[in-house]
C-alpha cells in the first residue's frame, strides 16, 4: 500500500495562514487523485481539496478562494490555507486514491486549530 507522510498544521489566529504538505511513498501507475479531507470534532470527514495526476483540481465550496492545492512533484502535494476561520478547525487527513480503486490510503492526520 501507499504510505503518506504529512507535515504542517498547528494553531493560528483567524485570518492567518498555514501550509500542509503530504508525500507518498511510491509512484502510482494509473490516474489518481491526492489531497486532503478534514474531520471536525463530532462531524463527518469531508473533502477539502484534491488534485489529480493530470492536474485537475477539486475544492469544497467552503474553501474556494482561500485554499490552494498544488503539486511539487508527482509524490508531494501542498495545501496552502489562507484567511483561516475558526470553522476550519479540524484534523486534516491526506488521502490518495486511484480511479481504478486499486489504491486508497490515508495519512495519520494533522491538527489545524484556528482560534483567537
Amino acid at each position: 500500500q501507499v504510505q503518506l507522510v504529512e507535515s504542517g498544521g498547528g494553531s493560528v489566529q483567524p485570518g492567518e495562514s498555514l501550509k500542509l504538505s503530504c508525500t507518498k511513498s511510491i509512484s502510482i501507475p494509473t490516474r489518481y487523485s491526492m489531497g486532503w479531507y478534514r474531520q471536525a470534532l463530532g462531524k463527518q470527514r469531508e473533502l477539502v481539496a484534491m488534485i489529480a495526476s493530470d492536474g485537475q483540481t477539486n475544492y469544497a465550496d467552503s474553501v474556494k478562494g482561500r485554499f490552494t492545492i498544488s503539486r511539487y512533484s508527482f509524490n508531494t502535494v501542498y495545501l496552502q490555507m489562507n484567511s483561516l476561520k475558526p470553522e476550519d478547525t479540524a484534523v486534516y487527513y491526506c488521502n490518495v486514491q486511484s480511479d481504478n480503486a486499486r489504491y486508497n490510503s490515508w495519512g495519520q492526520g494533522t491538527q489545524v486549530t484556528i482560534s483567537s
